[in-house]
């Protein structure tokens, strides 16, 4: 299996990612009732932020952490939801990936989810 080496990858990996999402009822919700992403939409804008946060390039400007901040004004982001996002990034990697930038992708999703997890907690307690 290869590892990941380009924007396409990621693209292929945050298709196959998010219809897992979305097959899931314990998380969908949160994509289609809550934020309502339009899915072909919003691959650009994470494929930008994969890319910039595994390989340094790549356009994201966006502020990932107030996006999330928003979302959970709207819905209350359990520690349950990271660890489904989690589960499901985590298998869809392993299912069509393997190398350092696979283990890199794991090992920072995990680090951005720690980092929203605690800020989200740390603004409702604001």
């Amino acid at each position: 299996m290869k590892d990941i080496q380009n924007r396409e990858d990621i693209l292929l990996l945050m298709r196959e990612f998010y219809n897992r999402l979305l097959a899931d009822p314990a998380i969908s919700y949160i994509f289609t009732d809550i934020a309502k992403i339009d899915l072909e939409a919003h691959l650009p804008h994470l494929t930008d932020f994969w890319e910039q946060t595994l390989f340094y390039t790549g356009g994201y400007k966006k502020n990932v952490l107030q996006l999330h901040l928003d979302l959970n004004a709207k819905e209350k982001l359990t520690d349950t939801h990271f660890k489904t996002w989690l589960n499901h990034f985590h298998k869809t990697i392993d299912k069509n990936f393997a190398g350092e930038n696979a283990e890199r992708m794991k090992s920072r999703a995990e680090s951005i989810a720690t980092v929203m997890k605690t800020k989200i907690f740390e603004h409702s307690q604001s």
